[in-house]
């Protein structure tokens, strides 16, 4: 069957839906893989695809034991995905479809494969809030292991997550436990999409900017930063109405009176416009 544009804005949202700890990140990063091409996709084969990576894993820890090593094993060895170190900033990097064809992806992308064929094990996995590089942890047994989806599923001890730390923070940096933070599948997704954000921007394809603008709030509709910044692209790309339903989302919001200040001028000289 293949996976059209119809209402699939609302199917993320709804995957989406809910305090955002867990979601069905494979699922949702499909959707947004289709949505960013504006085309239908066929998505059975990529299904099949990570299934078969989840039954790999699930007959070597049968025959081996569970070790973060066997998830690295699978991923990184036997189906060859790894960071796209040579053309980090090409858009392909943060299409999951695109991440499957071409097996490299950013540390994000790369992360949702290993994030869902890990809790297909039963193990915990969560992403983690680490400065300039997306990494995850695995809990298997009780024992943690920080793993790097982007540099082939590497297990890091503490020395390597140092030596990480010093390349985006300086020499001086230490590690403290702020950078282990877990963070929500709902940031997972944000954190993949505004990748695609970016790029846009920097392409200055607003159009293209202010749909990833609509993913975005698809999977975080109430992000105050998000609102704002849908508002004011629509506005400039004479897109009213929709800048309009972005303030006003705003003022239906707990913020803080300056910022609802803000939002509501800003939602009269539109409202001005359109009379």
């Amino acid at each position: 069957m293949t996976d059209d544009l119809t209402n699939g804005l609302q199917r993320l949202k709804d995957l989406c839906a809910g305090d955002g700890e867990r979601i069905d990140l494979l699922e949702a990063g499909f959707l947004l893989s289709v949505l960013g091409r504006g085309a239908p996709t066929e998505l059975g084969p990529f299904r099949q695809h990570v299934t078969a990576m989840t039954d790999d894993l699930a007959d070597l820890v049968h025959r081996r034991g569970a070790t973060p090593e066997a998830l690295s094993e699978v991923i990184a060895r036997s189906y060859a995905y790894r960071g796209d170190s040579e053309t980090y900033d090409d858009l392909q990097n943060a299409d999951l479809v695109r991440v499957i064809e071409r097996r490299k992806g950013l540390p994000v992308a790369l992360s949702i494969l290993y994030l869902h064929v890990a809790r297909a094990q039963g193990w915990q996995a969560e992403g983690l809030a680490f400065p300039g590089h997306f990494l995850i942890r695995i809990g298997i047994d009780g024992a943690r292991h920080v793993v790097d989806p982007f540099h082939e599923g590497a297990v890091r001890d503490a020395s390597e997550l140092r030596r990480l730390l010093r390349q985006v923070l300086g020499p001086d940096a230490e590690l403290v436990p702020a950078h282990f933070d877990p963070v929500s599948d709902r940031d997972v997704l944000l954190r993949l999409e505004n990748n695609v954000r970016l790029r846009l921007a920097k392409r200055e394809d607003w159009s293209g900017t202010a749909g990833s603008l609509d993913r975005m709030l698809a999977i975080a509709p109430d992000r105050i930063e998000l609102l704002f910044e849908a508002g004011q692209l629509n506005a400039r790309l004479d897109k009213r109405r929709a800048a309009i339903a972005a303030y006003g989302r705003i003022l239906e919001l707990d913020v803080d009176a300056d910022l609802r200040r803000q939002a509501s001028a800003l939602l009269q000289e539109l409202r001005r416009g359109l009379n």
